[in-house]
């Protein structure tokens, strides 16, 4: 069974930087789309970054330029390097995929449960 397991949360202080990392596990036969969400207190999950096929990364707007997504060669860990974080920064972060795995007919979305980031100012 695939699971998704994050960790790197804790407590940081504005203007800090945290890193974030998704470790998969599980027999996949391979990954579409990986990426980050997160969901403050009374907001919606919201998209932070992604990386699509081929490789292509994308940003929440609220995020460009501070916050950066990157992947191990075989698409199965990812990371969530966070600089520059602000007290809005703080949220629940999940971690999320598309993949394929093992006795699943086709993709579909598998999701963490979740690390939390508290910025303090």
């Amino acid at each position: 069974q695939v699971q998704l397991v994050e960790s790197g949360g804790g407590v940081v202080q504005s203007g800090g930087s945290a890193r974030l990392s998704c470790v998969t596990s599980g027999t996949i036969f391979d990954v579409n789309t990986m990426g980050w969400y997160r969901q403050a207190p009374g907001n919606q999950r919201e998209l932070v970054a992604n990386i699509t096929r081929p490789n292509t990364a994308a940003y929440a707007d609220s995020v460009k330029g501070r916050f950066t997504i990157s992947r191990t060669t075989n698409r199965r860990t990812w990371y969530l390097q966070m600089n520059g974080l602000r007290p809005e920064d703080t949220a629940v972060y999940y971690c999320h995929a598309n993949l394929w795995a093992r006795g699943e007919p086709n993709y579909r979305d598998y999701w963490g449960q979740g690390t939390q980031v508290t910025v303090s100012s």
